[in-house]
């Protein structure tokens, strides 16, 4: 045992759970159930402020209001006869005020033997006090759960990071901004289901489980199946199944689901993280920049009331202005004074690479590599506000419908902010002979060693050739789209429950 500056004992955690684990005794002794049972909340905390936070002390003394609430107690100062509380819901706290001759002594008894993190239910009058702070007056009194260990210090909380994702039920508690950014993350989800239901589409699940690799470029992870005695693979993208459904008629799809891809671990990346997919038929690549800036505009209205400027990243964001167009070669030839467009050799384009003293993998095959490698090196970290980066290189785009005016390029684009990739969405392809092919590079690829590169789905191939209407598609990161929203700089602070190494 230690004292405190104030020269008062400080008691080790084993000592705080022992005597915490004596007053759990005592409940018991007094026939109350330690860890509570079903209490009838009709009333939340925000309610009450924005029903009653602005009346005086007088208001709320001429017309008396009463509100039944529960939650955890935040702070605790015993008085003897009376008491002060901070009890903690979902959406906030609030001051409650206990008095002996008021709950009844058989009620006090029971307070009294109440901690700071236990879960309570009360009944009260709201008022105000001499100060003008919004507090219930309790009139009843019920014990909900006991916590047999004390919560980290009060104004402190969890202070190591590992700490605050590995236990991150104390982090919720203690951290406001932690619970507002879980709630945050619920509320643009729904806005943007609300808007593409609005708008015909419909939600889908597809299987985590697949037999190949496709629909991205990404490593996977293996796992074996019992039953049926094989490896199968975690998905790294819900995209093909979603276009086997533009193919079945169902026209306009998404789904919000897990994506799993056995990469590097790092402040914007997760190896287990949530995207959408969506996919409309009769669209194409401007039905989805459309739908993608209207969909953000809508989270700024509708989740944080109209805000058009985001900080994120030491950068401010204005997401009210319309988002920027620009091809990546003209970006490239911008930032470096290289035109792309004038370059068939790939050979000239890898010495251009090596002059530079960029690294060339040896799966690097086509002019379109080493473009998109000179705007990954040079570009990337320059496109802050919200751009549109059109015209890919079609070697790193075997998914994708090939430009009219130039088969070097295909109609995708990739949605930047602050330096970060947002979204990826193209006029699709459905020209089964043509993504055979493409396909079939992709399996070259793989032979010079890019791990990342997918297998033939030749039953993909079979559904393009029963006929999929041309079609736009977009996958969204969700955890970054969060991450910008709410300022967080790293995605497990939008994860809840990330994976830690041990």
């Amino acid at each position: 045992m230690e004292n405190n500056n104030n020269n008062q004992p400080v008691l080790s955690l084993q000592e705080q759970t022992k005597i915490r684990m004596e007053k759990l005794d005592k409940l018991k002794e007094k026939n109350i159930k330690p860890f509570g049972e079903r209490f009838d909340v009709k009333d939340k905390i925000v309610d009450i402020r924005k029903t009653y936070g602005d009346k005086t002390k007088e208001e709320l003394e001429e017309n008396v209001a009463f509100a039944t609430l529960a939650g955890r107690i935040i702070t605790k100062r015993d008085m003897g006869k009376i008491a002060f509380c901070n009890l903690q819901d979902r959406d906030g706290n609030m001051q409650i005020y206990i008095r002996k001759d008021v709950i009844g002594e058989e009620a006090y008894s029971v307070f009294k033997l109440s901690d700071i993190g236990d879960i309570i239910g009360i009944t009260g009058e709201i008022m105000k006090t001499n100060t003008g702070e919004l507090t219930i007056k309790v009139t009843k009194y019920t014990h909900l759960t006991k916590a047999l260990r004390p919560l980290p210090e009060k104004y402190h909380g969890l202070v190591n990071v590992e700490e605050r994702y590995r236990k991150r039920y104390l982090d919720l508690i203690t951290n406001e901004q932690s619970r507002n950014v879980a709630i945050s993350r619920t509320r643009i989800i729904r806005t943007m289901q609300n808007y593409f239901d609005s708008l015909g589409f419909i939600e889908v699940e597809t299987p985590c489980l697949t037999g190949m690799v496709t629909g991205a470029a990404a490593r996977p992870f293996v796992t074996h199946h019992n039953a049926l005695d094989r490896d199968y693979y975690l998905r790294i993208a819900t995209e093909l199944n979603l276009k086997r459904l533009l193919v079945g008629g169902l026209e306009r799809v998404y789904e919000i689901g897990r994506i799993f891809r056995n990469e590097g671990m790092d402040t914007k990346h997760s190896p287990e993280f949530t995207t959408i997919e969506l996919y409309q038929a009769y669209g194409d690549l401007r039905s989805m920049m459309e739908l993608t800036e209207t969909c953000f505009k809508l989270i700024a209205k509708n989740v944080f009331n109209g805000q058009e400027e985001f900080e994120w990243n030491n950068q401010t964001i204005n997401i009210a202005n319309k988002f920027k167009v620009v091809s990546m070669v003209d970006l490239v030839k911008e930032v470096t004074g290289i035109d792309f467009n004038q370059i068939t050799s790939f050979e000239e384009a890898k010495q251009l690479a090596l002059d530079k003293g960029l690294t060339v993998p040896a799966h690097f095959i086509g002019v379109g590599h080493i473009l998109n490698l000179f705007f990954e090196e040079y570009c990337e970290d320059k496109l802050i506000q919200p751009t549109f980066l059109i015209r890919h290189p079609i070697e790193i785009s075997p998914l994708t419908k090939v430009c009219d005016d130039d088969s070097r390029y295909v109609d995708r684009f990739e949605l930047y902010i602050a330096g970060c990739e947002f979204a990826n969405a193209y006029s699709e392809l459905n020209d089964p002979i043509d993504q055979k092919a493409r396909f079939v590079e992709q399996l070259k690829e793989k032979s010079l060693g890019n791990d990342e590169a997918g297998d033939i789905d030749n039953d993909f191939i079979e559904a393009l050739e029963y006929g999929m209407p041309p079609a736009g598609g977009i996958g969204m990161g969700i955890d970054r789209m969060v991450m910008f929203f709410t300022g967080q700089s790293s995605v497990r602070d939008v994860i809840l429950f990330p994976l830690m190494k041990d």
